[in-house]
């Protein structure tokens, strides 16, 4: 578990490496969508590599946003809450909208 928490943290690093070397912040905003969707996209991960870590593998399919959430729904309700935010954060409104 403690390499996981590592790789997750590597990920999340390298976001915030990503919005500060690159996305150029004006005015308290990112101008580059680019840079912005990749920053979004790379913590997201970061925080699956951690989930993968607690929740384990899933034994058929390719995991999506809704088995994590019937995941944490058993396991967390307040994490379940915070990974719903995440998932709206980064990933939808970074990753996918810039």
């Amino acid at each position: 578990m403690t390499n996981t928490v590592q790789e997750a943290k590597r990920y999340l690093d390298n976001a915030r490496e990503i919005l500060r070397e690159k996305a150029r912040k004006e005015d308290g905003y990112y101008q580059d969508s680019k840079y912005v969707k990749m920053a979004g996209h790379t913590a997201y991960a970061g925080v699956l590599v951690a989930l993968d870590g607690l929740l384990g593998k899933k034994n058929k399919g390719r995991k999506d946003v809704e088995w994590y959430k019937q995941q944490l729904a058993k396991l967390d309700k307040k994490l379940l809450n915070s990974f719903v935010g995440v998932y709206d954060t980064l990933h939808l409104s970074m990753s996918y909208d810039g």
